[in-house]
């Protein structure tokens, strides 16, 4: 049986959503010389802007790393 979600944002997030996450996070984790402690806040940051439709690698990398200042 097919689990259905009322909303688009409570859906899982699959293997290819979680790659893009993870490799946004590198990069700015990189960029940022970032301490673990902002990397799990930036990574949170990621995945919510995930489920709200930003898809693009590029637009995540700017919109998260807008939050740093």
């Amino acid at each position: 049986m097919e689990e259905r979600f009322s909303n688009h944002r409570d859906e899982p997030l699959t293997s290819d959503d979680l790659n893009v996450c993870d490799s946004v996070l590198r990069d700015l984790t990189a960029e940022y010389d970032l301490p673990e402690r902002d990397a799990l806040r930036l990574a949170a940051i990621i995945i919510e802007l995930y489920r709200q439709g930003v898809h693009d690698p590029e637009q995540l990398k700017l919109l998260s790393g807008a939050t740093r200042e």
